[in-house]
């Protein structure tokens, strides 16, 4: 597979739960990286609960004196008893000018992580925030914007969408993740209204949204459960789309 960048227009429809989420379902090593400029690590505060401290992140390695790859590999810190890595972002929104500069070299090299066996989840948290991750969006093979299915949400959404669809955003792949399906719109309606493509929907279920967003214990059915269920579905649903999109680039370069 390879990058895969989650962003959101406006509210919170889950980007960091839904992250957190496909990367603990990653069906192989993969490496999630908290590029939210507004300086709230979803891992440390939420899914670890605070009892694993902050040692370094994308700040160290901004600072870093030694290559990005070397870097990177330094920086990032393993969740025991998965194949997750994570790179935590800043503590404080005020770092995140501090960042400007890394965006581009951290894009080409997530790029060539996929070569050793690697892939790369991307929490870019909401668009047209001060510091954000625009290389990696840009650069992501696939980049899906998060969101539910209210009227509110799908009405931010929009007018994103349609920079998208104008190129103002030079995105490879764009698309959309729905939380909630059917709440009250379906799928259909919602592609048909922002233009992109849904590339997956998740069920709207808190109580198993909790096990990520802020540690809970899970419930009996978890592992089983709407939440589980969709996830697994997302990421077969992402690895079609960028396998279609890769075979047509391939095609394209042939003819």
């Amino acid at each position: 597979m390879a990058v895969i960048a989650l962003t959101s227009a406006s509210g919170s429809p889950g980007v960091t739960t839904t992250a957190i989420g496909l990367a603990l379902h990653w069906p192989r090593p993969v490496l999630l990286v908290e590029a939210d400029p507004t300086g709230a690590s979803g891992l440390l505060a939420g899914y670890f609960r605070g009892t694993r401290e902050y040692v370094a992140g994308l700040i160290e390695l901004a600072l870093t004196s030694s290559s990005i790859h070397d870097g990177l590999a330094e920086v990032a810190q393993r969740i025991d008893g998965t194949h997750v890595s994570f790179v935590a972002g800043t503590r404080s929104h005020t770092q995140a000018p501090a960042l400007r500069d890394l965006w581009r070299p951290l894009a080409d090299e997530l790029a060539d992580l996929e070569a050793t066996g690697q892939d790369v989840i991307v929490d870019a948290g909401r668009l047209g925030l001060v510091g954000s991750p625009e290389p990696l969006l840009a650069d992501a093979d696939l980049t899906l914007i998060v969101t539910r299915m209210t009227l509110p949400a799908l009405a931010g959404v929009r007018s994103w969408a349609d920079s998208v669809q104008r190129g103002t955003f030079d995105w490879r792949q764009p698309g959309v993740l729905v939380v909630g399906d059917g709440q009250p719109y379906s799928s259909r309606e919602v592609a048909g209204v922002l233009g992109l493509p849904v590339v997956a929907t998740l069920a709207d279920d808190p109580e198993s949204a909790a096990v990520f967003s802020r540690g809970a214990a899970p419930c009996q059915k978890f592992e089983t459960g709407p939440l589980a269920r969709g996830l697994q579905a997302a990421i077969a649903a992402i690895h079609s789309t960028v396998s279609h999109h890769r075979g047509q680039l391939l095609e394209g370069a042939r003819s």
